[in-house]
């Protein structure tokens, strides 16, 4: 084959891998050092440790500590290029993938690992006004806000009920329960070691979510150990309430109660619609994941291959239902969808698709988190903790970024450290 690829000529095979997410990381290592030409796209430079974005949101970590540029992760790898830049279209016609800029990649495999985008799910007000917590973009944000917010409350107390503002977090799964005990903590420290003036007895983090219990994905006695724990540490749990409208000073409940908050943080779901992937004009099925084969591919084109949160990824063969949208589905899916490309370019067979769950995993707060492994016990508390630090470790990209983050969770486990609680923004664009 001939063509084009990053701007260079090649004889090889071309796979366009767009994404740099766990999916088209994933795909991108399986097609390293074998003769393919890839180039993985994406308009950002760097790759975001999304488990870890809660921590930087609430000045825990800072936003390098779990970005890493893309360049770098494949440096060594000859056959890999970069291209930064933002796809607007894949040509399923012609083989191509548009540009922002105008200028097309042509493909004889593209791999879209576009990801999601957080979902409000026709909740009036929710786009506009709830702060979504998906992106590193969207953490600094939501930083910024959080600390600027506690910075007026103690210079004007009088316009936050008396300096006691409210908080209030939108889901109840991993990221909402860790959002919510994370941002505890981050009031605790505000005041006992910046001596912000706001009333620690009245300032609430509220925990709003539809289902009868949090982390509905967990065991019932994970479940139950996370809402004890929150609530032992001051939140308020809310369970079997939904949200209504969302505007700029709170939330109104389906009920007619109203919550004044200084911040909502929507962690309620996310959804593919807006993405790259609801352009492809393919079939889409819940929450606009696109469908995909056993093998992963769209119907009527085996040369494009749909992975991670995008795709609406089959639990495996004779498994009815479709994968969580999780980092191991992503990075499971994307190293198939690289493997399956090699095997198609030698004429080989390749078995369908099978999620492989080796658990699920979410903090409550320092030294309190539940671990849930397939055919074990749930772990939960310190031990569940220490489980939840190795395994972000094991999977944090970088040396720099592993041992920072290291070192910062050893210090809060002993003791509160100052922190990069700083406000970071445009006085003009961000408050």
């Amino acid at each position: 084959m001939t063509g084009e690829s990053g701007g260079g000529p090649t004889a090889l095979p071309r796979v366009v891998v767009v994404g740099g997410g766990f999916a088209g990381l994933a795909a991108t290592r399986a097609l390293s050092g074998h003769p393919v030409d890839v180039t993985i796209v994406d308009q950002h430079n760097f790759h975001t440790f999304q488990p870890l974005l809660y921590q930087v949101a609430t000045a825990g970590l800072e936003p390098a500590d779990v970005a890493y540029p893309v360049r770098t992760i494949f440096g060594r790898e000859p056959n890999v290029t970069f291209r930064h830049g933002r796809v607007t279209k894949v040509d399923l016609d012609s083989s191509h993938v548009q540009l922002a800029d105008g200028s097309a990649l042509p493909y004889d495999h593209v791999v879209l690992a576009t990801g999601a985008a957080a979902g409000f799910f026709g909740v009036p007000g929710a786009a506009e006004h709830a702060r979504p917590l998906y992106t590193l973009g969207d953490a600094r944000r939501l930083r910024n806000h959080l600390l600027a917010t506690l910075e007026a409350a103690d210079a004007h107390p009088e316009r936050f009920d008396g300096g006691a503002p409210t908080f209030v977090v939108v889901g109840g799964g991993p990221t909402g329960v860790e959002t919510a005990g994370a941002l505890v903590e981050l009031l605790d420290v505000s005041v006992r070691r910046d001596r912000l003036r706001i009333d620690p007895a009245r300032t609430r983090v509220v925990l709003l979510d539809m289902a009868d219990r949090l982390l509905t994905a967990f065991d019932e006695r994970a479940s139950r150990y996370a809402e004890d724990m929150l609530r032992a540490r001051g939140v308020d749990v809310r369970l079997g309430v939904g949200v209504a409208d969302v505007r700029a000073d709170g939330v109104e409940l389906a009920d007619g109660e109203w919550l004044p908050a200084a911040a909502v943080v929507w962690a309620g779901g996310v959804s593919v619609d807006g993405t790259l992937a609801a352009t492809l004009g393919t079939a889409r099925g819940r929450g606009g994941r696109v469908v995909v084969g056993p093998d992963l591919t769209v119907a009527g084109h085996p040369e494009v291959h749909v992975v991670g949160d995008a795709g609406a990824v089959p639990l495996g063969p004779e498994v009815e239902g479709t994968s969580p949208q999780v980092a191991q589905v992503a990075i499971q899916s994307g190293r198939y969808a690289g493997q399956q490309i090699l095997a198609a370019l030698d004429g080989r067979a390749v078995a369908p698709f099978r999620y492989r769950d080796k658990g699920i995993m979410a903090t409550i707060g320092r030294r309190s988190a539940v671990a849930q492994v397939p055919h074990l016990p749930v772990v939960r508390g310190t031990l569940g903790w220490l489980a939840w630090l190795g395994l972000h470790l094991v999977y944090l990209i970088g040396f720099r970024n592993r041992l920072t983050v290291l070192l910062n969770w050893t210090w809060r486990y002993w003791d509160w450290p100052s922190g990069p609680r700083l406000i970071v923004a445009d006085a003009e664009s961000e408050p």
